[in-house]
């Protein structure tokens, strides 16, 4: 059996490294094949993962052995970390090394929301020319609320006022002497943030205080015609709550990389149906060659970092 498992993909060319010196087994099918999965891990002492694996008890116990995770980005929700402390198995994030992918979809998404006319191809393919229904608007001068203010949100900050726009963000986690509070204005309610903004982006993990952070109340506290920007984790906007918004035009769109249930099912996906101004992306934000090269490279050296670290040393 492997040494160490990838149960996703990733850049089959950063495995290298780790393949010097260990017995590497490359699968991305085995995320959507859990017996097989488990069937694998029985001499593992390394895994890889993005975030589709669940790396919980019944995992762990298929690979008694296993000393460490690596997980290809930076969410940790499918990964049960008080099970890995209980093991000894150490967890490595790629913290980092998808941001700039990620902060470039969310300046992407706002763009195109609030311009509204990248949609029209099919129209003026039928002969139609409706520059009447395609009057955008421009960035400049929008107030962008950030909720959440991370590396990811801080590069966000800096390219949204590049477009010439207000920045302001709700962190109640981060002191108010950090020097990060000098590119984003600092709102200490959540309510007041959502009051004055012309676009959210979501940048906080998923957790009991998050679930459904934007529901109906707090949707409906956003300004008619603002939008909305979900790359962090799904199920911290309610999106049956979200798409009502949108029918309703209270919403002038939204932009969704993350669900509650992910891959998104043809069944789930209905709650969308029939909505124009809406984007669907399948958790590819932070996913660009180059992102993903970066984050495969990282996880790697953490792998190897953790597994050399943990090898008996030769006595003298």
């Amino acid at each position: 059996m492997a040494d160490v498992v990838v149960s996703e993909f990733m850049n089959e060319a950063a495995i290298a490294p780790l393949a010097e010196k260990y017995d590497v087994l490359f699968d991305p099918s085995l995320v959507d094949d859990r017996p097989r999965l488990l069937g694998t891990l029985g001499d593992a002492v390394g895994l890889i993962v993005r975030n589709r694996t669940q790396v919980d008890d019944e995992l762990l116990a298929a690979a008694p052995g296993l000393q460490v995770v690596g997980r290809l980005g930076v969410g940790l929700d499918n990964i049960d970390l008080a099970a890995c402390e209980q093991r000894g198995v150490a967890v490595h994030p790629a913290t980092g090394a998808n941001a700039q992918a990620v902060a470039e979809y969310v300046v992407a998404a706002i763009l195109l929301l609030f311009r509204g006319a990248f949609s029209s191809s099919a129209r003026l393919i039928d002969g139609e020319w409706p520059r009447g229904d395609l009057q955008g608007r421009e960035t400049a001068g929008k107030r962008l609320g950030l909720i959440g203010y991370g590396a990811i949100a801080r590069m966000v900050s800096a390219r949204a006022w590049d477009l010439g726009m207000q920045v302001a963000a709700y962190d109640p986690y981060l002191p108010a002497e950090d020097p990060a509070w000098e590119t984003a204005d600092r709102v200490t309610d959540l309510d007041d943030l959502l009051a004055e903004a012309d676009a959210v982006s979501l940048h906080v993990p998923l957790t009991d205080d998050t679930r459904h952070l934007l529901d109906v109340a707090a949707l409906m506290m956003l300004p008619k015609g603002a939008v909305v920007i979900n790359t962090a984790r799904g199920g911290i906007v309610d999106d049956s709550a979200l798409a009502a918004a949108l029918r309703s035009g209270h919403l002038a769109g939204a932009a969704l990389d993350v669900f509650e249930k992910e891959p998104l099912s043809a069944e789930d996906g209905q709650t969308f149906a029939g909505i124009d101004n809406v984007v669907l992306t399948p958790h590819i934000a932070g996913l660009t060659e180059e992102s993903n090269a970066r984050v495969s490279d990282v996880t790697v050296q953490n792998v190897l970092r953790t597994l050399n670290d943990r090898q008996p040393q030769p006595t003298e």
